[in-house]
C-alpha cells in the first residue's frame, strides 16, 4: 500500500510540477529576478528532503494511519460518521493543522531559522513551492503523523490530502497569471497563486499573513488574511531584506542558512 501510495504521489508530483512550469513560461505574473538560475537548487533541494525523509521516516503519514485502523485509535473513528463524511473532514482538519503549523513556523525562532530557507528566495515561482530545508520536512512530517495517529485518520484520506497539499504547493507558488474574476472567484474558497504571492512579500506584515497552502478560509478565519500586497504584484519585492545581496539561489547556502 506503502509503496503504490509513493508512486501516484509521484507520478502526480511530476505531472502538477510540468505544468506548472509551462503555464508560467506562458503567462507569466511577474518578471522573475534570477529565474531559472535557481532552479537547479530548488529541485536539488526537494531531492535530498526526500531522500532523508524517506530514510528517518520511510513508513511515513500513510504508515501512521495503517497503525490507527490497525490499532483502533483515534478521534474521527469514535464519531461515527461515514466513511465519505469521514474523508472530508479529515481532509479539512488536516489543512487547519497545516495552517496552524505554518504559523508556528513564523513565530518560534528556532522554527523560523529553518523555515526562512524558503522565503529567502528572491523569486516565486512553481520551484519555490518545494524549497524546503530538510529538517523542516522531518519536523513537518512527525506533526503530520502525530495529527494522522491521534486523529485517526483513514489511509484514503492521507493520500488524498497528501496529493491536495503537494499540487496546492505547486499551483500557489507558480509565477502564473489568473485572470482578475476567475481569481477573485478562486480566492473565496482556495489559495491563488496572487493571495500567497503576498506572503512572500519582503515586507514583514504581509509575510506574516495568508499562511494557508489550500483552503483561504483559515486566515480569514483567523484574521491573519491580506487580499493583496501594498505595492502591488508588480511592485512587490520577494524574499527576505536581509538577504538580498546573498547567493540565495545556492543550494550549499540554503543548507547552511539556519546555522549561521
Amino acid at each position: 500500500m506503502v509503496n503504490e501510495e509513493s508512486m501516484l504521489r509521484l507520478s502526480i508530483f511530476f505531472g502538477v510540477l510540468v505544468l506548472m512550469a509551462i503555464w508560467q513560461a506562458l503567462s507569466p505574473r511577474k518578471v522573475l529576478i534570477q529565474g531559472y538560475k535557481r532552479w537547479p537548487a530548488n529541485l536539488g533541494l526537494i531531492v535530498i528532503d526526500s531522500l532523508v525523509a524517506r530514510v528517518l521516516l520511510p513508513a511515513g503519514a500513510v504508515g501512521a494511519a495503517m497503525w490507527a485502523e490497525q490499532h483502533g485509535v483515534g478521534v474521527l473513528p469514535a464519531l461515527g460518521f461515514s466513511d465519505v463524511v469521514t474523508i472530508m473532514l479529515a481532509v479539512i482538519v488536516l489543512d487547519l493543522i497545516i495552517y496552524l503549523q505554518h504559523v508556528l513556523f513564523h513565530a518560534a525562532p528556532m522554527l523560523w531559522r529553518l523555515h526562512q530557507v524558503h522565503h529567502a528566495d528572491r523569486d516565486i515561482d512553481v520551484t519555490t513551492g518545494l524549497r524546503f530545508h530538510p529538517i523542516e520536512i522531518v519536523i513537518s512530517m512527525l506533526i503530520k503523523i502525530t495529527a494522522v495517529a491521534a486523529l485517526g485518520v483513514p489511509v484514503l484520506a492521507v493520500v488524498i490530502f497528501e496529493i491536495i497539499l503537494n499540487a496546492m504547493a505547486m499551483f500557489n507558488h507558480s509565477n502564473i497569471r489568473l485572470p482578475k474574476m476567475l481569481d477573485s472567484v478562486v480566492r473565496l474558497l482556495l489559495v491563488t497563486p496572487d493571495v500567497h504571492r503576498v506572503h512572500h512579500s519582503m515586507i514583514v506584515r504581509e509575510t506574516n499573513s495568508n499562511y494557508g497552502f489550500n483552503l483561504s478560509l483559515w486566515d480569514r478565519l483567523f484574521g491573519t488574511y491580506r487580499a493583496q500586497p501594498e505595492k502591488g504584484h508588480d511592485g512587490v519585492t520577494i524574499g527576505l531584506p536581509e538577504y538580498q545581496d546573498k547567493p540565495t539561489h545556492r543550494l550549499g547556502w540554503m543548507l547552511k542558512l539556519p546555522f549561521k
